[in-house]
């Protein structure tokens, strides 16, 4: 049954989605009326993707295959507006995506995050004022901002840090914003707010961005609460997501919605780290751990 009420069982074609950002970014994504009743999840992408990358539509599809799904590009990226901030205010992003699903008529909505979309649904789930969700997948998440440990990451910083890199980052479809003068709270300092809302994550073995350090440290600091899969392979995010995990992923997440609604946040219950600036925010040990 779709959202509404009405039959979905030969329903294939995903529904254009435009939603507006509470602080007025204009995003554009897609809902997949998949099974699953009245509970949907909100996707979030990764860096460098949108709803209609390779990488990431296979996985909204094999998503929907058990549940419904909403999607949209964050800001800076396919065919929203805006410019990215690569993490901070893309928890908005999100939130009009979950807060459209429940619009839609979806009592319950879980979120699923991969890579930079993971942190983001991280910090979603913990903010003031954002409709907090049932539920929380995390996959292939970074535990702290500015990781540097791989190659990869080294040449994601060059995108962002250098005027050349920037440049090529536009070529790759990313539009983005200034650097931060504030540093939001990174995952590892927000994770243990997430309780008691159910939360997986989710980390490749070889995964070439993130070490397993990462998925330790947020399960060490999350006290207990997440859950961690280790899958074998070196995917990352998406690329690594394929249709058995996805279906286990999505699963897991209309399971752990079921088990109850913590509702919207309203009270000051997250972060209780303060602003620090980015020099602050590279000190020594703050990578992983």
């Amino acid at each position: 049954m779709r959202a509404d009420g009405t039959s979905s069982a030969a329903e294939v074609t995903p529904h254009a989605v435009d939603v507006t950002s509470a602080d007025g970014v204009r995003l554009s994504g897609i809902h997949l009326p998949g099974p699953g009743g009245d509970t949907a999840i909100a996707v979030c992408h990764g860096f460098t993707h949108h709803t209609r990358h390779s990488s990431t539509r296979p996985v909204l599809a094999a998503l929907s295959l058990d549940a419904p799904v909403v999607a949209v590009d964050m800001r800076g990226h396919g065919r929203s507006g805006g410019r990215s901030t690569v993490g901070d205010s893309e928890l908005l992003d999100l939130d009009a995506a979950v807060r459209w699903a429940r619009a839609a008529g979806y009592s319950r909505v879980a979120t699923a995050g991969f890579s930079l979309g993971a942190a983001v649904a991280l910090r979603h789930a913990t903010v003031t004022g954002t409709s907090r969700p049932d539920a929380v997948v995390a996959v292939s998440g970074p535990a702290r901002w500015y990781s540097r440990e791989t190659p990869a990451m080294r040449r994601v910083h060059w995108l962002l840090e250098q005027p050349h890199g920037r440049a090529v980052a536009r070529l790759l479809g990313v539009r983005l914003d200034s650097s931060w003068e504030v540093v939001p709270p990174s995952p590892v300092e927000v994770v243990a707010d997430v309780a008691p809302v159910p939360l997986l994550l989710v980390h490749f073995t070889g995964d070439r961005y993130f070490s397993a350090a990462h998925a330790q440290a947020l399960t060490a600091a999350s006290g207990g609460h997440a859950q961690l899969w280790t899958e074998p392979g070196a995917g990352h995010g998406e690329s690594g997501t394929g249709p058995e995990l996805a279906a286990r992923i999505a699963r897991w997440a209309l399971a752990a919605a079921r088990t109850g609604s913590p509702g919207e946040l309203t009270r000051s219950d997250g972060s209780t780290v303060g602003p620090r600036t980015p020099a602050e925010r590279r000190a020594p040990g703050s990578e992983v751990g």
